[in-house]
């Protein structure tokens, strides 16, 4: 006679995933340490592995707040400083290594741990991404040539449904829309219903994330920038301006680089550099913030960032 599967008891036959994710600054890799810490002390492997999209690449580790060396030899972690600054590493990129990456860690019988603050490499590689056909060059380029008043108002027609859903000057998402319904013959969620390779169904997610108190996390981003002002960053942007890379690379782009630039070259003073450093993590701190809050659902989230919500948050995993 066959023993009826509750759903509790099919959710195990996936391997598990724990997820910390969060805005900058908000203690993900430390709890991460933390949540690796207690399944050593049961005797069970982990394995950390980085979602984040500045901490993908080579040589800079401090402007990133990667984890230290220590802390990366304390506990295995993987797909930090994976790439050359000199590629750009996308989220459908980042998602094919990760789901290599878990596979390898489920393999050695280690949980893996995902960290990280980049809300779409997440939610790609829990989801899947649109199989959007390659877009024809001639149509980019035509695209990439329009005001962005008259590509709004080409989406309007040819598009409409998304036009409502986009601010008039959002040009980057505003060009996409555009090119995608041009280039393939269907609109944006023609393809965005059909997404493909994500793993969510199947994996047992364990999801935390950090949604701490803004004005304790907005402090703890100021003096974060100034610590990693005075820790070396600023000889990583030296090296990394002194490769000469495309201004439009994502690595080009990482907060800091800009701002400690502009001070090298004498446009700015350090105290004005440090301020615009503040300003702009401040301000991604509060896009990841609101990103999160609308994406995924609200049983995922933690008010705090210790250790005993870490523990009450991750209570059936530590007893599984």
């Amino acid at each position: 006679m066959s023993t009826q599967q509750t759903p509790e008891s099919k959710r195990h036959e996936k391997p598990p995933v724990a997820l910390i994710a969060g805005p900058t600054a908000s203690g993900k890799s430390g709890l991460a340490l933390k949540l690796a810490e207690l399944l050593e002390a049961q005797k069970r492997k982990s394995v950390i592995i980085n979602a984040d999209s500045v901490q993908v690449y080579r040589g800079i580790p401090i402007l990133s707040a990667a984890p230290s060396d220590d802390e990366m030899q304390a506990v295995p972690h993987r797909l930090y400083g994976a790439w050359d600054g000199a590629e750009a590493c996308s989220a459908a990129d980042w998602a094919e290594r990760a789901k290599t990456a878990i596979a390898e860690a489920h393999a050695q019988k280690s949980l893996p741990i995902l960290v990280g603050g980049t809300g779409m490499y997440i939610k790609i590689l829990l989801e899947g991404i649109a199989p959007i056909p390659a877009i024809d060059p001639a149509i980019r380029n035509e695209v990439r040539e329009m005001a962005t008043a008259e590509a709004y108002a080409a989406l309007q027609t040819e598009d409409p449904a998304r036009a409502t859903q986009l601010k008039p000057k959002d040009a980057q998402r505003i060009g996409r829309a555009l090119e995608v319904v041009r280039s393939t013959g269907h609109p944006l969620s023609h393809w965005q219903a059909r997404l493909e390779g994500g793993i969510g169904d199947q994996i047992d997610l364990y999801p935390m994330i950090l949604k701490p108190d803004r004005d304790w996390l907005y402090e703890r981003c100021d003096r974060r920038f100034v610590h990693m002002l005075d820790g070396g960053a600023v000889e990583e942007v030296t090296a990394l301006l002194a490769r000469k890379l495309d201004p439009a690379l994502p690595v080009m782009r990482a907060i800091g680089v800009r701002e400690i630039g502009a001070w090298q070259k004498g446009e700015l003073s350090r105290d004005q550099a440090i301020a615009a450093g503040q300003q702009a993590t401040r301000n991604y701190a509060k896009r990841q913030y609101t990103w999160f809050g609308n994406q995924f659902p609200q049983e995922w989230s933690s008010n705090e960032s210790d250790s005993d919500s870490l523990i009450n948050h991750f209570d059936r995993l530590l007893q599984s």
